[in-house]
């Protein structure tokens, strides 16, 4: 461990002074429910709390391994994104036809996102501020230019900022130009998720923490959730497990546990605000292939991950794989390069989460088990807003309705599947290997433009 990492606590700063334990009893016996949902992150949350809305008085039951929250839904850096389609040049090149369609589908998804929150009194710092994206190499000051083209064919408001704007925004020697664009904001994902636990708790929710799904099977018209000591026996079932084995083999195909690892600094001073600017408070993110993505916290922290995504041979998800020094090391010191003027400044917290990505960077839907059961998994990283959308295209499947969600061909079709091991983790290394070298040279290479072609998201 380095002397800049030694004092680092090895947990989400989101749960600095919080209580994240479970606040729920493991399942001990069994019972029977009309929904059971196996998940506690966004996706299942959202899914409990509309679930009882569209029928009051519906027994719905949510089971979670370890606490609400534990894995990617309280982990991540808090962006909202109004994406569905991870990015406009994705959706465009993918969806042309109902790109506008998915746009407006996701700035209502994130607009109903703070109605819900304002109007149960969820206090998550939920800003819609927008972010900047900033060029690093000269290549990408073209890039940008591009995507703020783009942004302007589909109604996104944007400024293109040259150098010196960019460094005077946010005092960085390392930006050559940025993007500043208003959609979507900022969240603390941990109150973010507490504040939906608690939603659906108050509309009936029964929830049981440490409780960990082993097998999830048909029982005569319904489902059989069965646990170590107890099980859930119920008509219809959502999967909202994401990067975690997703208890159907068929996803096994679909979805790729990545790790992401992510540092944050102690509270800066107001001098050291000041050293940095970055008054508009907004979300930060590198232009290349492989980001970082970084922010302010509510307390003066600044939160900075992302770069150095790592797929373990086997798709491991054990909990020690959430310390990794060598890629808490590298994050340091690019935080350093990147802001020289907080040389002195401490890392408090060091962490890691899972993202549940598929070839195509956008989720996986469908049903399984004769329709009694729907997933909903695969966000690449933008699953802050997109979990909500998610869960309603679940409950759209187990319904059997057909609503403009449900009709989209984002919904109906799946991602190219990707190969199992031993296959799996050399294809994805000569992956990384073609990305990182398109940041360097500025040239796509012969892979990403064959992937291009199938729909793979390296283009988003």
């Amino acid at each position: 461990m380095s002397r800049d990492l030694a004092e680092a606590r090895p947990l989400p700063v989101w749960w600095e002074d919080r209580d994240v334990e479970a606040v729920s009893d493991p399942l001990t016996r069994a019972t029977t429910a009309d929904l059971v949902i196996i998940g506690g992150g966004l996706t299942g949350l959202w899914a409990a709390i509309h679930a009882l809305e569209e029928t009051p008085g519906r027994d719905v039951v949510l089971l979670e391994a370890a606490h609400v929250a534990a894995g990617a839904s309280g982990r991540n850096g808090g962006f909202v994104s109004e994406s569905l389609s991870h990015g406009l040049s994705h959706g465009e090149a993918t969806w042309p036809a109902e790109q506008h369609d998915l746009v407006r589908l996701g700035r209502e998804n994130v607009r109903e996102i703070g109605e819900f929150l304002r109007a149960e009194g969820i206090d998550a710092d939920f800003r819609l501020c927008g972010k900047t994206m900033m060029a690093t190499r000269p290549h990408e000051v073209a890039a940008l230019r591009a995507a703020h083209a783009l942004n302007e064919r589909y109604g996104e408001e944007s400024y293109l900022l040259d150098r010196d704007e960019a460094q005077a925004d946010v005092h960085s020697p390392t930006y050559l130009a940025g993007l500043r664009t208003t959609g979507g904001g900022l969240v603390d994902p941990a109150a973010l998720c507490a504040g939906l636990r608690d939603a659906a708790l108050a509309r009936g929710l029964r929830l049981h923490e440490s409780t960990e799904v082993t097998r999830l099977e048909r029982d005569g018209a319904g489902v059989r959730c069965r646990t170590e000591h107890g099980e859930v026996r119920a008509r219809q079932a959502i999967i909202a497990t994401n990067a975690f084995d997703p208890l159907l083999r068929r996803l096994r195909a679909y979805v790729i546990p990545v790790w992401d690892y992510v540092l944050a600094t102690e509270p800066l001073t107001p001098a050291q605000l000041e050293a940095i600017g970055w008054h508009q408070n907004q979300g930060l993110t590198d232009a290349g292939n492989e980001f970082h993505y970084y922010r302010r916290t509510p307390d003066d922290r600044i939160l900075w991950g992302g770069y150095d995504a790592v797929y373990y041979f086997g798709g491991a998800t054990a909990a020690h794989r959430g310390q990794r020094d060598s890629t808490h090391a590298l994050l340091a010191r690019q935080f350093r390069e990147t802001f020289p003027q907080l040389a002195d400044v401490r890392f408090t917290h060091r962490w890691g989460g899972l993202i549940d990505t598929t070839s195509r960077f956008t989720p996986v839907f469908g049903t399984a088990l004769g329709g009694r059961v729907a997933y909903a998994v695969g966000y690449t990283g933008l699953g802050v807003a997109a979990s909500r959308f998610g869960a309603r295209v679940a409950l759209d499947a187990l319904a059997g309705r057909e609503t403009e969600r449900s009709r989209l061909a984002l919904v109906r079709e799946r991602p190219v599947p990707v190969p199992p091991e031993p296959l799996r983790w050399p294809a994805v290394q000569i992956t990384r290997a073609a990305l990182a070298r398109e940041d360097r040279t500025g040239r796509r290479g012969p892979l990403l433009r064959v992937m291009d072609r199938f729909g793979v998201g390296f283009n988003s």
